[in-house]
């Protein structure tokens, strides 16, 4: 095989590894949730605590997602990615062998490390391997697990507890694991970048930063006193601030200051952060409302929230045609407004509707959600140099994992004041839930009006090929 040939054939097996590992990551921070009143009552723990087993998950991905590029950097693309998928799986399968609550948390830690390198080094070797005007392509294929995941994610896990038992929903992840460590040998592009020295104490700034932030949000959603957490979220910021100072006198900082010198990476950030906090509370409100509401089974809301998937297929397909046609700033604010549109529809219907109605809207929000993140992801590299692709592309994950995280416990806490309020007057809870989709979807409008920063010829390096 020639050198054309097989790099053609690496450029079209190359998104799908990725994809591999962004479902595997994506099903294990969704799929847990509606499995943990089985795994408490497995391990005699109370369901409560089982929260434990989540946040230890989602603190491990904030504590070394930072430090994923310069790693990918030095010891290279293959070997960094391989070793994720490694210690993933290996982490899935102490995960169903648990025999206590201590085990699974160690367990989730351990998953926490291989999956906080693995989509980070993922996309960066696409980054590095496909020309700008062909990126745009290859990482829309990449990116539709991220929109499959977290709608299966509740659906798969209520099946395999039903009908078979919790331990699947983590050995489920070792097949895959080991798919894509075979694509990685073959088809993963093994890039090395010339060794800077690791700017630990960067690290450990920013990285308490993005600790005390991710704390910060999962006790927003589930705590009644609110004084600890805010002070948690303060710290957080005064951390980024530490950094900031540290990174302004260090010639080699681990995330450099002049990234946010580029425009479009800045507009990517801040979008990305800003529009996330009204888009990612839906998987999570919309099955809630339809088991506390409307009494109906996890399986069955589930199924309800299920098309958003197929219709984000649909939407890969059309997303390069729309943006070539459009251009990034009227794509971005015309479909961010249109979300925000849809999520107010879904707190239309009340009580007493069919909850099939929500079914079009929903299918409909998963097509449009599908061109929002392929969009917003090549916008915010489309003008980063080569010597900040590692650490700019570090820093975008960090900022989508945050951004989850705020938006799922931003939902949660509207929903929470809602329903002291309404509680009061003895109104149905389905109000509360109505009502919360109008704030998410008011707010998700409003953050539309970020993207007005783009110009309108941006992103034309990454829209020349159809």
């Amino acid at each position: 095989m020639s050198d054309i040939q097989q790099n053609e054939s690496l450029k079209k097996i190359l998104p799908l590894v990725l994809a591999t590992a962004i479902f595997m990551q994506m099903l294990d921070s969704t799929i847990l949730n509606t499995s943990l009143p089985a795994i408490a009552k497995d391990l005699h723990e109370s369901p409560l605590n089982m929260q434990n087993a989540i946040i230890s998950y989602v603190l491990t991905l904030a504590l070394f997602m930072p430090v994923s590029g310069f790693l990918a950097d030095k010891f290279g693309t293959r070997k960094i990615f391989i070793f994720s998928l490694v210690v993933f799986s290996l982490g899935s399968l102490f995960c169903a062998l648990s025999q206590d609550l201590t085990q699974l948390v160690i367990s989730r830690v351990i998953q926490g490390i291989g999956g906080s390198l693995m989509t980070p080094v993922g996309k960066l070797a696409i980054i590095k391997t496909y020309p700008k005007n062909e990126l745009l392509q290859a990482m829309n294929y990449a990116i539709v697990p991220a929109l499959i995941g977290p709608v299966l994610g509740p659906l798969v896990g209520g099946y395999m507890v039903d009908y078979f038992s919790w331990h699947w929903i983590f050995l489920i992840n070792i097949p895959m694991g080991l798919l894509g460590i075979i694509l990685a040998f073959r088809y993963m592009p093994n890039y090395l970048s010339d060794a800077t020295d690791f700017d630990f104490k960067g690290f450990l700034i920013f990285a308490s930063a993005s600790l005390l932030l991710s704390i910060s949000i999962e006790w927003l959603g589930n705590t009644g006193n609110i004084t600890p957490v805010l002070l948690i979220f303060l710290l957080g910021f005064i951390m980024l601030y530490f950094y900031y100072r540290h990174a302004k006198k260090d010639s080699n900082p681990i995330f450099p200051l002049n990234l946010f010198q580029v425009r479009t990476f800045r507009v990517g950030i801040l979008g990305n952060l800003i529009t996330r906090l009204g888009i990612s509370s839906i998987p999570l409100l919309l099955p809630l409302m339809i088991q506390i509401a409307y009494k109906e089974t996890a399986v069955v809301s589930g199924w309800i929230v299920a098309p958003m998937a197929i219709t984000a297929i649909f939407g890969k397909s059309l997303v390069i045609k729309i943006l070539n046609t459009f251009g990034y700033r009227r794509t971005l604010m015309v479909n961010t407004f249109t979300i925000g549109v849809l999520i107010c529809c879904l707190g239309i219907p009340g009580i007493h509707t069919s909850i099939f109605w929500y079914i079009p809207i929903i299918a409909v929000m998963g097509f449009f959600n599908s061109i929002q993140f392929t969009s917003m992801n090549t916008i915010s590299i489309a003008d980063l140099r080569n010597s900040h692709t590692s650490s700019g592309n570090s820093l975008l994950a960090v900022n989508q994992q945050l951004s989850i995280g705020f938006g799922i416990a931003f939902g949660l806490i509207v929903l929470k004041l809602f329903e002291s309020q309404l509680s009061t007057t003895g109104a149905d809870p389905h109000l509360a839930f109505r009502y919360s989709f109008f704030v998410m979807g008011i707010l998700t409008i409003i953050s539309g009006f970020v993207f007005r920063r783009l110009h309108s010829k941006d992103g034309q390096n990454m829209r020349a090929k159809q």
